[in-house]
């Protein structure tokens, strides 16, 4: 149902506040460079540090701006089932394709806690739901075989696979089928995620290189091999580099670097790049650009 460049868009901050001017050009240069469906306040989009009132504003003012030229995903998880479910009617009523729903973080349920509080959202919202697996931030991982049982929820289309682990994407593949849309969390293996069956990525790098990104997909998509590996390889550095610090401070400094991004604001408790970071990053944005 879902595939392709999906980007896990930043939130642009100025003086403490969304910038929704700039959120608004976020959303037109990903519709410009090829960007398949757009992803407002997932990880990448601090989630965390927003307010009820700013998360539900943001995924309003993205689906405005898209205008229905790229679906749009909202992030909607949270470690309370009640505020996810929130989320997820909210995404609904503002016309959201879809909803990514991360696994409850620090609250550390078990298998079947984390079945039933997707169980829950599905039947409650009647919207398309890609499940998140990121372990390295939640302290669970949602396993294979609790993956295939949500996956018989008929709303439950896909997940957002941030384990790194292949084997892992394998076994989701193995027990779900090619009708359940696997999609690479991570920016590093997406190639090797489509040569498993991935059906794209939703990414960080992309918030900076939209069209290469886009274009390692298709390439592949196309039977180009070559080309796609061409692709990884000459962005592999850059994915590497946006995660020297905590995500989403590499890339955001990046974007501010690059003209994208006015300012790399960040919410506490993230903090801006160290300087040493800082001149890493620059090196490696201008051995892409040179």
């Amino acid at each position: 149902m879902f595939s392709g460049s999906m980007v896990a868009l930043v939130t642009p901050f100025k003086k403490g506040k969304v910038d929704e001017k700039k959120l608004r050009e976020l959303v037109d240069f990903h519709i410009k460079n090829g960007t398949d469906i757009i992803v407002p306040c997932g990880t990448t989009g601090e989630s965390a540090t927003l307010s009820f009132e700013e998360h539900e504003k943001v995924v309003e003012v993205v689906i405005d701006q898209a205008k229905g030229k790229v679906p749009v995903i909202a992030g909607t998880g949270s470690n309370n089932t009640e505020e996810a479910l929130k989320l997820t009617k909210h995404a609904k009523e503002a016309g959201a394709n879809g909803a990514l729903v991360i696994t409850p973080y620090y609250n550390k349920p078990t298998q079947r806690g984390m079945y039933l509080h997707f169980e829950k959202i599905a039947k409650e919202v009647d919207i398309p739901i890609v499940l998140y697996n990121v372990p390295g931030r939640t302290c669970v991982n949602l396993l294979p075989e609790t993956v295939a049982k949500l996956a018989k929820i008929k709303n439950i289309v896909g997940i957002k696979e941030a384990s790194g682990d292949l084997q892992q994407a394998s076994d989701i593949v193995g027990l779900c089928g090619d009708k359940f849309d696997l999609i690479s969390g991570d920016d590093f293996i997406v190639l090797p995620m489509l040569a498993l069956g991935g059906r794209g990525v939703i990414s960080v790098v992309a918030n900076l290189v939209p069209a290469e990104m886009a274009a390692l997909i298709d390439e592949f998509n196309k039977g180009n091999l070559e080309k796609a590996k061409e692709i990884h390889y000459k962005i592999f550095p850059l994915c590497k580099a946006m995660f020297i610090e905590t995500n989403p401070g590499p890339v955001k400094t990046a974007m501010a670097l690059q003209g994208l991004l006015d300012t790399p604001e960040l919410r506490l408790p993230l903090a801006p790049m160290s300087e040493e970071n800082v001149e890493k990053l620059k090196k490696v944005l201008m051995d892409f650009y040179s």
